[in-house]
């Protein structure tokens, strides 16, 4: 399994608490924080849910 970089680029300011609690989960909760996590299938939907708050690899915009 291939580790996965996320950064977090927008703010969690108007986001449903499950989004919230799901960056707290990965590790983020400013924007321009980043981490690692292994891939697996519960990363992947974590990421569905905040996909709109995050950049996953070297994607950014």
């Amino acid at each position: 399994m291939a580790d996965v970089e996320i950064k977090q680029v927008r703010s969690a300011n108007g986001a449903s608490p499950s989004q919230r609690e799901t960056l707290r989960s990965l590790k983020l909760g400013r924007i321009g924080s980043a981490s690692s996590h292994k891939d697996s299938a519960q990363l992947q939907g974590m990421l569905r849910v905040v996909g709109h708050l995050v950049v996953v690899g070297g994607d950014e915009k």
